[in-house]
């Protein structure tokens, strides 16, 4: 990847030209952005309450501030969005068997198999087109996906 000079006023350098791959990458996550709007949007939900549906769907039952550190929101925003999942019942919550204090946050079984009907022929449709690779090829694929999934998070945390 080569970076191109700035402009001959010293501007900002523009953005780096990338390799075929590198694009298709980009690509990629902004039509995962795209379907997660959509996924929102089918849900009656914004991208954050999705987000955090996602979370418990994924993780299971969370207490609230669990979720919050999940989410990387702050208890009281996760417990509005909570509150809009709840109204629109996506979510339940119900009292922490570990914890008498506390409640946790579930998804509904009825929204979580509404979620799952959409991303699950997605994912298998994704996963099928690794049939068009040879194992090498998939070994390939694989790897490089894994490096660049190391690359985001080694350069989230150093811009946190």
């Amino acid at each position: 990847m080569q970076m191109r000079s700035s402009d001959a006023q010293g501007g900002p350098p523009e953005a780096p030209t990338a390799r075929p791959a590198t694009r298709s990458l980009r690509e990629v996550i902004d039509v995962t952005d795209d379907f997660s709007r959509a996924m929102a949007g089918s849900l009656s939900v914004n991208a954050t309450d999705l987000d955090a549906m996602q979370h418990l769907i994924m993780a299971g039952p969370l207490s609230p501030s669990a979720l919050a550190k999940r989410l990387g929101l702050s208890t009281a925003a996760t417990t509005t969005a909570i509150d809009r999942l709840e109204a629109l019942g996506h979510v339940h919550r119900t009292a922490n068997p570990t914890d008498r204090r506390g409640v946790i946050v579930e998804a509904s079984p009825a929204s979580r198999a509404r979620a799952m009907g959409m991303l699950m022929p997605m994912i298998g449709a994704i996963d099928t087109v690794l049939d068009e690779f040879s194992p090498a090829e998939q070994q390939a694929i694989s790897s490089y996906l894994q490096r660049v999934v190391e690359v985001y998070r080694s350069h989230a945390e150093r811009i946190s």
